[in-house]
This record gives C-alpha cells, structure tokens and sequence, in this order.
C-alpha cells in the first residue's frame, strides 16, 4: 500500500471512530434545565402548600402535576422531571429569597412553580415588603428562564379549616391573603408569567373537610388533586410553546 493510500485510510478510520462515539453519546439538549429532548427540569418554590405538610410526598401537588402530565398520552407539551422541591414548612418571602433561590443554579431548572404568601401574612410582614419580596423572586426567575416556563400558584385560605382561627383573626387573615394573591397575580402578569388562582377551590374546605390533611390546618391531597385540575392545562399550554 502507498503512503498515500495509508494516509487515507488512517484518515477515515478516524473519522469512523468520531461518527461512533458522537452515536454512543446520550441524546441531550442544549437548552438549560433539559436534561433529554420532551423532558424539563422541575423546581418547585415555596412553603408549606409546596413541600406538602401532613401529606404524602405523591399526594403534593408538585407530583401531582409531574404525574398528571405524564399521564395524558399524546400531549404535545414536554414532561417534567421533579428534580427538587425546595418548599418548607413556615418560610416567608424572604426566606425563599435567602435559601431557596441561590439553590436554583445549580439545580438548573427549566421550569419552576412559586408559592409564598401566608407565612408572611401570619408573622406579620409589611405589605410593602412582601410586594418588594415577590418583585425579587420574579425578577431573579426570568433571569434564568423564560417567562412561559414559570408558574405562580396563588395560595389557599387556611382560615376555613379547623385550625384557622389559631394563625389570627379569619376576617382580616382571609382578606389579607386574598390581598398577597393580589400581588402575585399583578406582578406575575406584568412579566409575561403565568398565574394559576386556586384560592375559590380551598374555600371548599369550610364544608368538605376531605380536603383538609390530618393535621387540620393543610390541604389533603385530595384538595391538591383539585388544584392540579386546574393547572395541569395551563402548564401543557405553557409548555407547548
């Protein structure tokens, strides 16, 4: 053989063995929070409506959501993968601010739902600072993502359960939650993000108490799946995109 055909035949066997290992590679996307093409990294945002007191992890509405997507065949919106639940039971605005949010790098999300609210009502924070608190939160999301891959979820009005009359007055309590909702949705739509109201779903506690947990203060899951309702088909739409 020539020296010149050696060359050649070097030169495809290299070329072979670049398609082959390019074949072998997992199939990943370049857009952040994918980790394989139809599937989004899921971070949930939150206090204790997120992370799901008193309830089963598959009975949080977050999973509730991951399921109920998967579950419907031929959706064209991508699937979610819960790659965290950042929620905790008693945080306020600014401790999502503080734990949660620096979090978010790292975890690469690329797609995020928030709820935060009551705690901030119940310890008594400013409205002008939980306004100020929820702009940050907003402001720090589109940062990182589009603003169709960002779902603020209102929240509950706790003082219909058994329990509520011991975080406050239920008069003024009720009505400052419904004011904090206020804000979100504003502040939410002002940016392009969605906003998913479930407060009229958890007024059904006061007569239905399958939808509070075992504790007598949180939804059941039961109420989440109520929730799930009604954002499932919101985030498909936002998905679908």
């Amino acid at each position: 053989m020539s020296r010149a055909s050696r060359i050649g035949l070097l030169a495809w066997i290299a070329a072979w063995a670049v398609g082959c290992a390019a074949r072998s590679t997992p199939t990943t996307s370049a857009v952040a929070g994918t980790d394989e093409v139809g599937v989004l990294r899921y971070v949930a945002l939150g206090d204790s409506y997120t992370i799901g007191t008193s309830v089963a992890p598959d009975d949080r509405f977050p999973n509730q959501l991951v399921a109920r997507l998967v579950a419907r065949p031929g959706t064209p919106a991508p699937h979610l993968d819960l790659v965290a639940n950042l929620g905790v039971n008693g945080f306020t605005s600014a401790d999502l601010i503080a734990v949660e949010l620096p979090r978010l790098d790292a975890l690469r999300p690329g797609f995020v739902t928030v709820l935060i609210g009551v705690n901030d009502l119940v310890q008594g924070v400013l409205p002008a600072t939980y306004e100020a608190n929820v702009v940050t939160i907003l402001e720090a999301l589109r940062a990182r993502l589009p603003a169709d891959r960002i779902v603020a979820v209102a929240t509950p009005d706790y003082t219909v359960t058994p329990q509520g009359a011991a975080f406050g007055d239920p008069t003024a309590q009720s009505a400052g939650i419904r004011a904090n909702n206020a804000v979100v949705k504003r502040l939410a739509e002002a940016r392009g993000i969605g906003f998913v109201d479930i407060y009229d779903l958890s007024l059904r506690a006061a007569t239905d108490r399958s939808l509070v947990a075992g504790d007598r203060l949180h939804p059941s899951g039961a109420q989440y799946a109520l929730w799930v309702d009604r954002l499932a088909p919101v985030v498909e739409a936002l998905l679908a995109h």
